[in-house]
């Protein structure tokens, strides 16, 4: 696996370009912001910008910024104080951010997510259309999860997967995720022996790999594991990734050497599956009949009343439910047509008879198959 500035040309010339930095990154190990270390990734993206490209950033650190504000010596375990951390931090953040791109002649919009924006429809587009329009009139978002109204029930997990979902979601060339740590390596690199890997092909090349001895830092919520999960997700989609240091954000940029770079993989994915399927958990669960299960998983089908046997857990129409077969466990998940309280009455019952009985807004399916993604095939 080897890797030089010759063989980097798509990087450099990646048009549209998502840039991830961790909280470790940007601050400093007692919290606060660090200006050094935001003008470093700050400075880089201006000059990408400078040359024509378009960029997104997705930036973690109100939390830690928020820290010392507050007088916390450490990260709070509790989601309460984790919110109020992200309060006071996230203005600090976008405060030094609009400083340091406005010294370049360029403007930032603060763009905050959580899992329901961009798994209901209605909310995605708005998602979309914000950051499509954010771009075109040449200002640069800086996405990060909306830490502070966010529970444990409807979080990201990290930001790592949110930039992930972001790179797709704004049909991004590159994405480049930066930590402490300049790239990937076969072994804890803190360690003598360890060697960083200059190219991921492919998921197998990882085999025998140990991803999570590469530790994590105090600050941030993700680790090695969830980087490489992130460039899973934007490589299954089409996308360019590469894991490096901070400080080498305008190496990655210019083609150079510099971190992992892991390979696209395939072509672009329905954004909203992608969103689906990474993003969400199911608000409930549907237990499918073997038919049903088939009908899903190996024809591609809709999800009908029909094939239903059992409905669990309290959802609305337009939320991620889990379809599971017979014994239990996961085959898919889709954004269902239905209320739970709806279902019971319409289980094993034909659309046709439901249609003649309840009226013609009935003859629909519980879940589009446009709205399903499977989850793994159930073994025989």
């Amino acid at each position: 696996m080897s890797g030089g500035a010759g063989t980097r040309g798509a990087l450099a010339t990646a048009q549209r370009v998502v840039v991830k930095v961790g909280s470790s990154s940007l601050t400093t190990t007692h919290g606060g912001i660090d200006d050094a270390r935001v003008a470093t990734v700050v400075d880089a993206l201006a000059k990408a910008r400078a040359s024509g490209r378009e960029v997104v950033l997705v930036s973690s650190g109100a939390i830690a910024a928020g820290l010392a504000p507050l007088g916390l010596a450490t990260r709070p375990r509790d989601l309460a104080r984790q919110q109020a951390a992200a309060s006071v931090g996230q203005g600090l953040l976008m405060a030094n951010y609009t400083s340091a791109f406005a010294g370049h002649g360029l403007r930032v919009g603060q763009v905050l997510l959580t899992v329901d924006d961009v798994t209901r429809r209605a909310h995605y587009r708005n998602a979309y259309r914000t950051l499509h329009q954010l771009l075109q009139l040449g200002v640069v978002p800086v996405v990060n999860e909306n830490d502070t109204v966010a529970t444990h029930e409807i979080r990201f997990g990290d930001n790592d997967r949110l930039a992930a979902l972001v790179a797709q979601l704004v049909h991004a060339d590159l994405l480049v995720l930066l930590s402490d740590v300049d790239g990937l390596y076969d072994g804890n690199p803190h360690k003598a022996g360890a060697t960083r890997l200059a190219d991921v092909h492919s998921l197998s090349d990882l085999d025998g790999i140990d991803i999570g001895a590469a530790g994590r830092s105090g600050l941030g919520s993700g680790g090695m594991v969830t980087k490489v999960e992130a460039a899973s997700i934007a490589t299954g989609s089409g996308i360019d990734v590469v894991l490096a240091s901070a400080p080498e954000v305008s190496a990655v940029l210019a083609g150079d050497p510099a971190g992992t770079w892991f390979h696209r993989r395939a072509g672009r994915r329905a954004t909203r599956l992608l969103w689906l399927e990474h993003a969400t958990d199911g608000r409930g669960s549907l237990t499918l009949d073997a038919g049903a299960v088939r009908a899903v998983v190996e024809r591609g089908a809709s999800l009908l009343p029909a094939g239903i046997t059992t409905v669990t857990g309290t959802f609305t129409a337009g939320d991620p439910v889990d379809l599971l077969d017979e014994i239990g466990r996961t085959v898919a998940r889709g954004v269902v047509n239905y209320d739970a309280a709806e279902l019971p009455a319409l289980l094993g019952r034909s659309t046709k008879d439901l249609a003649r009985d309840l009226g013609p807004e009935y003859e629909r399916e519980v879940v589009h198959r446009d709205d399903l993604v499977l989850l793994g095939r159930p073994r025989r």
